[in-house]
This record gives structure tokens, C-alpha cells and sequence, in this order.
């Protein structure tokens, strides 16, 4: 009972989190013009709709291989921590902490997949004239594993003074992200906090059981 409550716990989240993901996503593509801003909270919170080519907070690797070779990464990537954790379940090397982990990173990491793959086949161009159409007759603006990814969570929470080194003239974290952007980066601090303290403890328990059988 306990492996499948764990199992349905996992591909809850992911499924929940990649639906939250591409509702959104959708319809900021097919709502907004490219570079077109809506404010929710005053001008420090904005969904402001912006397009890249794929890694996160609008970074990309470069040009059309890179493009491919990111894409294909991330479907591999994702693949084995998928396998990773359903072998994790099915030998009860898991819990509640590291399955929400684990599922953060996975969502997120699809969320943005599902961009890549599809929406170049299934959305006409966003521009700044015009708004994205789903499935038009021209078919969409480019082939699998070339659409990009729909970033819009935009925080210009204050100004840095141009006098300040690297960053000055910009607004503090300029960067645009998403739903599956932020899941990622959820997803790797929690893992970065707790994975060292989990596995320890699973580490002693194993030892503690050696030494009563012995």
C-alpha cells in the first residue's frame, strides 16, 4: 500500500505541476503579443510575455544544434530520473521529502520539454503585431524540437544605479521565467539542502539493522 500511495503522490505532482505549467502557457502564447505586458501586482510583479530558446530564465546554448541538443538532453535527463525514482519506489528507498524533490525537477523539466517538441508545431509565430494562433492552416512556425519555450513572470522589484558593477542599469533579477523554471530551481535547492541529510540517515538506519542481525 505504502509503494502505491507513493506512486500516485509522484505522478500526481508531476501531472498537476506540468498542467499548472502549460495552462498558463498557453494561454499567455495565445492571448499576448510578443514583449506585451500585463501588470498583476503594480509594476513589481508583470506577466510580460517573452520566448527562448529553451533553458531557463531565458538562457539558451546557441543556435539551431544547440537547440536540438538541448532538447534531446532534457528528454534523456528526464527519462532516467523518471526510471530512477520508480526503481527508488518499488524498493522502498524513499519518502515523502525526496518524491517532492524529485517530482519538482521532473515537472519542470517536462514543462519546458513540451514547449520545445511541440509548440513549434502547433502555434503560428508570436509577434509584435499580432497573437499566436493554435493549430493554423499554415501549419505552425517551426518543426519538432525547435518551438521555444513561453517565459512571462517578470519581478522589476527596484532599479540598481547605474554606478553599480555588472548588474548596474538593470533591475533587480531581470530575468523571465515560468511555472517549470521555477519548479527546477525549487526542485535542485531542496535537493542541495536535504539530499546529503536524507541519505545519511537511510545510511544509518541500514547500518543500525546490520548490527542488530549480527
Amino acid at each position: 500500500m505504502k509503494k502505491k500511495r507513493y506512486f500516485i503522490l509522484f505522478f500526481s505532482l508531476i501531472i498537476g505541476l506540468i498542467t499548472l505549467d502549460q495552462i498558463l502557457k498557453v494561454w499567455i502564447k495565445t492571448n499576448m503579443m510578443l514583449y506585451e505586458s500585463i501588470p498583476v501586482f503594480s509594476n513589481w510583479f508583470q506577466f510580460r510575455f517573452v520566448e527562448n530558446e529553451g533553458m531557463a530564465f531565458g538562457l539558451s546554448l546557441g543556435g539551431s544544434i544547440g537547440k536540438l541538443i538541448l532538447s534531446l538532453l532534457r528528454l534523456v535527463i528526464s527519462g532516467f530520473l523518471i526510471y530512477y525514482v520508480i526503481n527508488l519506489i518499488k524498493k522502498e528507498k524513499v519518502d515523502v521529502l525526496i518524491l517532492s524533490i524529485s517530482s519538482l525537477i521532473i515537472a519542470g523539466a517536462l514543462g519546458n520539454i513540451i514547449d520545445s517538441c511541440f509548440y513549434g508545431m502547433i502555434f503560428s509565430e508570436s509577434t509584435f503585431q499580432e497573437v499566436a494562433i493554435a493549430f493554423p492552416v499554415d501549419g505552425g512556425y517551426s518543426a519538432f524540437l525547435y518551438g521555444k519555450v513561453v517565459d512571462m513572470f517578470c519581478f522589476e522589484l527596484f532599479y540598481i544605479p547605474r554606478w553599480v558593477p555588472f548588474w548596474g542599469g538593470l533591475h533587480f533579477f531581470p530575468a523571465i521565467f515560468n511555472i517549470a523554471d521555477s519548479c527546477i530551481t525549487v526542485g535542485l535547492i531542496g535537493l542541495l539542502i536535504f539530499n546529503k541529510r536524507v541519505f545519511i540517515e537511510k545510511t544509518g538506519n541500514s547500518a543500525c539493522r546490520n548490527v542488530k542481525k549480527s
